[in-house]
């Protein structure tokens, strides 16, 4: 499928998506890893952006497979886990397309993700390089600042958090928060029992996330 015809689809799918009520989605993957952790974040950081960023985003996100055609009818894909990640074929070509047409995703490391899922996003884009973000970037300083990059919300390996960024013609397609484990920042207050001033740490770097992909 050539560019035009992509941004053509990205942009009629967009708007009838818009019709209906901004929705955000979770990618399901195969591999057998835990693509569905943290049920409680993206409901969570929704509530959130809705309140404190004035969008109007709705409440039930979707859950939407890596090779779906309706993948184009959500401008923010979220994608976490511990475990495997499998693309197919076909699944790394809607993924291209749908990133290249002017999606995004963020991948969120809930802990040992990375050596999984760096190899498949270098299938989909094999001319690109993951690359830390510097911190004077817009993601990190949009209504929320963090001057040091990323906050780190979970104790794995003693690192420090690094937030990583695939471009595509200068565009960042793909953020990759690593070492940080925002997605447990954003679940329900007693499934980790992290302190408030964590949570919300967490929660306005994904605010962040979603002003930058919708706002931009």
């Amino acid at each position: 499928m050539k560019k035009s015809s992509l941004i053509i689809l990205f942009l009629t799918l967009s708007l009838f998506s818009f019709a209906q009520k901004n929705t955000i989605a979770l990618l399901k993957y195969s591999g057998g890893g835990d693509w569905y952790a943290n049920p409680t974040s993206l409901t969570n950081l929704i509530n959130f952006s809705n309140k404190e960023l004035n969008t109007t985003l709705s409440s039930n996100y979707a859950t939407i497979e890596v090779g779906s055609s309706e993948i184009f009818l959500y401008p923010f894909v979220h994608l976490t886990g511990h475990g495997n990640v499998v693309f197919s074929e076909q699944e790394i070509a809607n993924l291209r397309n749908y990133l290249i047409a002017g999606g995004f995703l963020h991948i969120d490391d809930n802990y040992g993700l990375r050596k999984f899922i760096e190899p498949q996003m270098k299938k989909v884009f094999p001319e690109l390089e993951f690359v830390e973000i510097p911190f004077s970037h817009p993601i990190y300083n949009q209504k929320f600042s963090f001057p040091n990059g990323l906050p780190k919300i979970h104790e794995h390996d003693n690192k420090s958090p690094k937030g990583y960024g695939l471009f595509w013609e200068g565009r960042l397609v793909c953020f990759f928060s690593y070492e940080s484990d925002l997605g447990d920042g954003w679940e329900d207050e007693d499934v980790h029992n992290d302190s408030q001033q964590t949570r919300l740490k967490a929660l306005q770097m994904g605010a962040n996330l979603i002003q930058y992909c919708f706002m931009q």
